[in-house]
């Protein structure tokens, strides 16, 4: 969906299953168009592809990429950016750690990523830009030596080049966005900052970095870390870094009371890792893994209200959904997102809400079809821009 400024909003197609491109087809032709219909029918209609590694080489063959373009055109969509955070499964399935493998180690990771600009390099519209998101290096657990971190570098570079040729070749505008995640390699900006300044030392006076490669802030991650949003963009904009995409998304919180964790119960899958930070009343943050960590741990030692006050969790909730005592989201950091778009239009055209964990909200919150959620959410969305003026209906 176009807004104002020239930016674009889309809703990931994460939520929905698509193992294979014929999965992913059919999640597209059964769920996509019914998003369209409720939200703006009769209008362009943008879609935030979710292309696994099966699924990407499936669509690269040319009748299954000639019918995909058909259908687009056919039904006026669009495709301006592409999740290429999940490697392969991502539902039906425990993902937990496994989500960040391959990781940029890999040259497994970099085939894939390339694979996926290739394939927006055909898809994204004449004049409009293309991005693909990607984990932010690995997860800290599986990044144990330097030779790591440094092939990770090595490796991103390499599709840094791969971006820049088909840029000049095609004469579309691509990026690649890391994605900063609650113990990934790059977690929050003080860990991002200095990983870009170490790749404009190894590539000295060569703006290829900065013009192809950014970061995707995606609001509950960044909410889970306690960063302020205003100080974290205005940290990347003084860095040079661009914000290639913004995930619209919301976490959970919660005080650390006796009733909050027994309802926290509820939010525990086997599925996704839901990664957890506690600050106490003095600042100081602790980590856990996962959710059933936290818990385990603040039942064996029986942690007090008063050492962690607060909980933030990594769960993507609705955005449309009022805070239901005892827990509480984290739109105040969403919000304070798009005030700073509102104040600078032009530093981020990809817009893209992303609340993935439709199939495991616990019954309350999942009263809805997926498609009326997703509707709700463009409603809740669209409000929120047209009143801070980047949106026209």
């Amino acid at each position: 969906m176009e807004l104002q400024h020239g930016a674009h909003l889309a809703y990931c197609t994460n939520v929905h299953h698509g193992q294979n491109w014929p999965e992913t087809f059919d999640s597209l032709q059964k769920f996509a168009l019914a998003v369209r219909n409720r939200v703006c029918p009769g209008r362009r209609f943008a879609i935030g592809l979710r292309l696994g590694s099966r699924a990407a080489a499936e669509l690269a063959d040319n009748l299954a990429f000639t019918e995909f373009q058909r259908w687009l055109e056919r039904n006026d969509c669009y495709i301006f950016t592409i999740n290429g955070f999940p490697y392969g499964t991502f539902h039906d399935a425990p993902v937990k750690e496994q989500v960040y493998l391959p990781d940029w180690t890999s040259p497994d990771r970099l085939a894939y990523t390339n694979l996926l600009f290739d394939l927006l390099a055909r898809l994204a519209p004449d004049g409009v830009d293309g991005s693909v998101s990607t984990l932010p290096g690995g997860f800290k657990a599986f990044i144990k030596t330097d030779d790591q971190v440094k092939a990770i570098r090595q490796n991103l570079w390499r599709c840094v080049e791969h971006v820049s040729n088909l840029s000049e070749k095609t004469g579309k505008k691509l990026h690649l966005g890391l994605e900063p995640e609650p113990l990934c390699l790059l977690e929050n900006s003080a860990e991002t900052i200095p990983f870009f300044s170490q790749m404009r030392a190894e590539h000295k006076n060569d703006p290829r970095l900065e013009e192809f490669l950014g970061v995707n802030y995606d609001c509950c991650h960044f909410a889970i870390e306690f960063e302020e949003p205003c100080d974290a963009l205005a940290a990347f904009e003084n860095a040079g870094i661009r914000i290639s995409k913004i995930h619209l998304s919301s976490a959970l919180k919660a005080r650390a009371t006796p009733e909050a964790m027994v309802a926290l119960q509820k939010f525990s899958d086997r599925v996704y890792l839901h990664q957890v930070i506690a600050r106490t009343s003095n600042g100081q943050l602790t980590y856990f893994r996962d959710l059933p960590d936290a818990l385990e741990i603040n039942s064996t030692f029986k942690i007090q209200n008063s050492e962690f006050p607060e909980w933030r969790i990594h769960f993507h909730v609705p955005l449309h959904a009022a805070a239901v005592p005892p827990f509480q989201n984290t739109n105040d950091h969403l919000s304070g997102v798009l005030d700073w778009l509102a104040k600078n239009p032009k530093a981020c055209s990809h817009l893209e809400m992303e609340t993935y964990t439709w199939e495991v909200l616990p019954p309350e919150l999942k009263s809805r079809t997926v498609v009326e959620q997703l509707a709700a959410e463009y409603d809740w969305t669209l409000a929120e821009l047209a009143r801070r003026n980047l949106f026209k209906s």
